[in-house]
């Protein structure tokens, strides 16, 4: 204990405060007990902020919105319940929750689900491969040439007006039934989004970007992957996500149309024999799977975009 004697007593005025002798005594042994006293763990935590791990503030607004978003497909299946029990349609048209899973498990099981789901990536990822690929030349031809856009963008700009469905008659007759179908229809489905994309971000590299590589005497092919391609990546980014939704859409619909394997025909096929347990499994592994690959796009979409450089 430090002898009263010693602890310097300030005047009144000093200090601003207007406190007798004897209250400033108690206030100063009341400072030297705390100071003397040992620090305790719980007093140390309890003097420390508290310990926020990283991205834990985002943990419960997540939780929040994917607990919202369930609602209403829980309601669904509430009422898909309600319905099969009351049998308000005979259990041909509507089959019970609880036979339909039993059928997914089933058939997740043999490995018939998974392979008819590969064939039809398959599909899709060779349809991205021809028309991404097509699109990207196309979409850089006219952004950095303009007498390939005089020559190409009008044709373009009327072709891409028309749906998938509507090229199908032709295609059935250049291509058959068989896999060459599936491919060029989807493919054609792909082109025009990776096309718009990178034609529209090309249009979008800022002027003084482009003429720096002119003043610097860059080729075209510098020009390209120096100047254009960085600073067009984000608007091709968005046309790969949107090119992957077209083509997961264009191989339902070639699946229906003309298929002996794919999701799409086992969906027809346990159609035509009355089988909707197995027909629902299929919607909903379409759904599933469309909704995985759109949001791994995203994904790739957002990493790209953020590491994006911006050209010199």
């Amino acid at each position: 204990m430090v002898p009263m004697h010693r602890i310097p007593i300030f005047g009144m005025r000093g200090i601003g405060l207007k406190l007798s002798r004897t209250e400033y005594e108690v206030a100063v042994m009341s400072t030297l007990q705390s100071i003397e006293k040992p620090l305790s763990l719980e007093s140390v935590e309890a003097r420390l902020p508290p310990l926020h791990l990283p991205g834990q503030e985002n943990i419960l607004p997540a939780l929040r919105r994917l607990a919202i978003g369930m609602v209403f497909p829980l309601l669904l299946l509430a009422l898909w319940k309600v319905a099969t029990v009351h049998v308000w349609l005979p259990p041909q048209l509507l089959p019970d929750p609880a036979f339909v899973w039993e059928s997914l498990k089933e058939m997740a099981a043999s490995g018939e689900l998974l392979g008819q789901a590969l064939v039809s990536l398959k599909r899709v990822l060779w349809s991205m491969l021809l028309g991404g690929g097509s699109g990207l030349a196309l979409g850089f031809a006219m952004g950095l040439s303009p007498r390939a856009k005089a020559y190409l963008y009008p044709s373009f700009s009327l072709l891409s007006q028309f749906p998938v469905i509507g090229w199908s008659p032709l295609m059935i007759i250049f291509f058959g039934i068989d896999e060459a179908l599936k491919i060029a229809t989807i493919t054609v489905a792909v082109i025009v989004p990776f096309a718009v994309a990178t034609y529209k971000g090309i249009q979008n590299v800022p002027v003084k970007l482009m003429e720096v590589g002119r003043i610097y005497g860059f080729s075209f092919r510098q020009t390209l992957w120096h100047i254009a391609l960085p600073a067009a990546l984000p608007a091709i980014l968005g046309g790969v996500r949107q090119g992957g939704m077209q083509a997961w859409l264009a191989l339902v619909f070639v699946e229906l149309l003309a298929s002996s394997e794919g999701l799409g025909y086992l969906l027809v096929y346990s159609r035509n024999l009355m089988q909707l347990d197995v027909v629902m499994v299929c919607m909903a592994a379409i759904g599933l799977i469309g909704l995985l690959f759109d949001l791994a796009l995203t994904r790739l979409e957002q990493h790209f975009s953020r590491l994006s450089p911006k050209g010199y």
